[in-house]
């Protein structure tokens, strides 16, 4: 996969953009955000993200389109996990209504900087030793049984010591609200980017799919707000991607060594398109099964 100068300069060029307008546009505007507002900004983002794949398949190839499309969906998907914990945190700690858009866009910020870190080590670390991938890939199968048989929700989240030692040197509810999603950031990451590195190797794939699920996430919270009693199957879908991508990264790392077959069983190779199909599918599955469980229960 050839990804040019020219390449990184464009999506650069772009996400730089968005951000900046996104940044003064919740710094000007201190408020809270209505869900349809929300949703309109929601839908924007999401169309830029598909042009972007479409840039993508004309300038690369349809591999990267495919590879790009596959994490930027199954970043997303995780982000809207988080997004419930980012509720929980803002409750928690009391901070104003109006106050939100600027704390999320700091977290935004964080959230990049962080990813950009992990993904220069996870780069490096899988360039010099593709066997980690059987790290990676059991990391992944814990964390979707984790999420499977019910964790990773809203009760996870607590104060924490770093939290609650600033709390009592008086610092504003902002100032708090900066730091926890700093911490969850980090840990954010550390579940995020193995399973990202599972559906492509490419850093240029990797951040840009992490950058444009990111940059739209502060009108996605205000939208969640009005949602997030009806996704209620979301976490078993993330658990069930993850498994798959968990797999997926085990068999990348045992072909990687050499390691095809299993007595006379040939090892399976699990290609980007039908990764990307995968992921689409249960996603849908987990939405629409989300809201007939929902109608049902008359929420």
């Amino acid at each position: 996969m050839n990804i040019t100068g020219q390449t990184w300069a464009i999506a650069m060029s772009i996400l730089g953009a968005v951000f900046i307008f996104d940044f003064f546009n919740a710094r000007r505007r201190p408020r809270e955000v209505k869900p349809l507002e929300a949703a309109l900004w929601t839908i924007f983002y999401i169309a830029l993200a598909l042009g972007f794949a479409i840039f993508l398949a004309q300038q690369v190839g349809a591999q990267a389109s495919n590879e790009f499309l596959a994490g930027w969906l199954t970043e997303y998907s995780l982000s809207i996990d988080n997004l419930f914990i980012f509720i929980i945190i803002f409750g928690a700690l009391k901070l104003p209504k109006e106050r939100e858009q600027a704390a999320l866009m700091a977290g935004i910020a964080l959230a990049l900087f962080f990813r950009a870190i992990f993904i220069g080590i996870g780069a490096f670390v899988i360039h010099k030793f593709v066997a980690v991938f059987f790290l990676f890939g059991a990391f992944l199968l814990y964390t979707a049984f984790h999420l499977g048989k019910g964790g990773g929700g809203d009760e996870d989240w607590h104060e924490g010591r770093v939290l609650g030692y600033f709390k009592k040197k008086g610092l504003s509810p902002f100032g708090l609200s900066i730091i926890a999603l700093g911490i969850t950031d980090v840990l954010f990451a550390v579940d995020s980017i193995p399973a990202i590195f599972g559906l492509t190797r490419e850093a240029f794939i990797v951040f840009t799919a992490n950058a444009f699920a990111l940059l739209g996430l502060r009108q996605l919270y205000f939208l969640l707000g009005a949602l997030a009693s009806r996704l209620v199957y979301l976490s078993k879908g993330l658990a069930v991607i993850l498994a798959f991508i968990g797999l997926k990264l085990i068999l990348e790392a045992a072909h990687g060594v050499h390691w095809t077959q299993i007595g006379s069983v040939e090892l399976p190779e699990i290609g980007t398109n039908f990764s990307l199909i995968f992921i689409v599918s249960v996603l849908a599955v987990t939405t629409v099964a989300s809201v007939v469980k929902t109608r049902r229960s008359g929420d």
